[in-house]
C-alpha cells in the first residue's frame, strides 16, 4: 500500500511525542491523513488515540516532534483558524443540555456573524442529510435519543463545512442496533461529502466498515499502519495477531 507523503496529507504526525505527568500518551508517533479519505484509528482503551486527534487541532502540545497541518508545521497563532476548518465530535456528543438542537447548531456560526435565516437554512440542511426530522431542532439534548443525539453531533460539527471530521468514538455509547443503523448512514454521508476523516474507535471490524486505512495504536505506539488484508497477511507482531483474534465477524477470514 502506499503511504501518503505529508505534502498530500491534511494532516500528518512526524515523530511526535507527547506526555502527561512523565507518562508517554504517544510515543514517537509517525502517521499521515491523506484529503478526502476516512482513515480510522484503532486500539484499546489508553492507547493514545483520543490524544492523537487532540494534537492535531492543538487541544494538547507535543514535547517533541510535529504535527502538521496541509503540510506546514501547526502554530499556535494559527489554531483558531485550524479549527474552523475542523468539524469535532467527542466522544457522547457533547452538546449543552441547556440549550436547543438549533442553539446547539448555531453556537460557533453565530459567533462568525451568521444571521439567523442562515443559521436555521444551514441547520435544515444538514437535519435532511443526517436523517433528523426538522421538527426535532426546537428541543433538548435530554428530549432526544441516543442516535439522535449522535446526529445532532455531526450537525454541530458540519455546520460550517469544515474539509476535515474529527470523531472521537461517536458511536461508542449506543446499542448495538441503533449503532448499525447509524453506522451505514455515516459511510454514506462521508462518501457523500467528500471530506477528510479522522475516526477513533476500538472495534477492528466497525474500522473496517469505515475504511481501508486503518492504523492500530498500543501504548502510545502505531504498531501498524494500512488495510485490514495486510494486518490479515502480514501483521507487525503478534500483539497485531491477538487484536485480530479478539474481533469477531472480520471481512476476509478474522476470527
Amino acid at each position: 500500500m502506499h503511504a501518503p507523503k505529508d505534502s498530500d496529507s491534511a494532516f500528518a504526525l512526524q515523530g511526535v511525542t507527547c506526555t502527561f505527568d512523565g507518562v508517554r500518551a504517544l510515543d514517537a508517533a509517525s502517521v499521515a491523513f491523506t484529503r478526502g479519505r476516512t482513515s480510522v484509528l484503532i486500539g484499546s482503551s489508553g492507547s493514545g488515540k483520543s490524544t492523537l486527534l487532540r494534537l492535531l487541532i492543538g487541544l494538547e502540545w507535543p514535547v517533541s516532534g510535529n504535527v502538521l497541518c496541509d503540510g506546514e508545521p501547526l502554530r499556535r497563532d494559527a489554531l483558531p483558524e485550524v479549527r474552523r476548518r475542523v468539524g469535532y465530535v467527542i466522544q457522547e456528543g457533547g452538546l449543552f443540555p441547556h440549550l436547543t438542537v438549533l442553539g446547539n447548531l448555531a453556537l460557533l456560526p453565530r459567533h462568525l456573524g451568521w444571521n439567523a435565516s442562515h443559521v436555521l437554512e444551514r441547520a435544515r440542511e444538514l437535519a435532511a442529510l443526517a436523517h433528523l426530522h426538522e421538527g426535532l431542532l426546537s428541543r433538548f439534548p435530554a428530549e432526544l435519543s441516543g442516535g439522535q443525539r449522535q446526529r445532532v453531533a455531526l450537525m454541530r460539527a458540519l455546520m460550517l463545512d469544515p474539509p476535515t471530521l474529527l470523531l472521537d468514538e461517536p458511536l461508542g455509547a449506543l446499542d448495538p442496533l441503533v449503532r448499525h443503523g447509524l453506522q451505514d448512514e455515516l459511510r454514506e454521508i462521508f462518501a457523500r461529502l467528500g471530506k477528510t476523516v479522522i475516526m477513533v474507535t476500538h472495534d477492528m471490524a466497525e474500522a473496517a466498515f469505515f475504511s481501508d486505512h486503518l492504523i492500530l495504536m498500543r501504548r502510545g505506539r502505531i504498531i501498524q499502519d494500512g488495510r485490514l488484508e495486510d494486518f490479515q497477511r502480514t501483521p507487525a507482531d503478534d500483539f497485531v495477531r491477538e487484536f485480530l483474534a479478539a474481533h469477531r465477524n472480520l471481512p476476509g477470514g478474522g476470527a
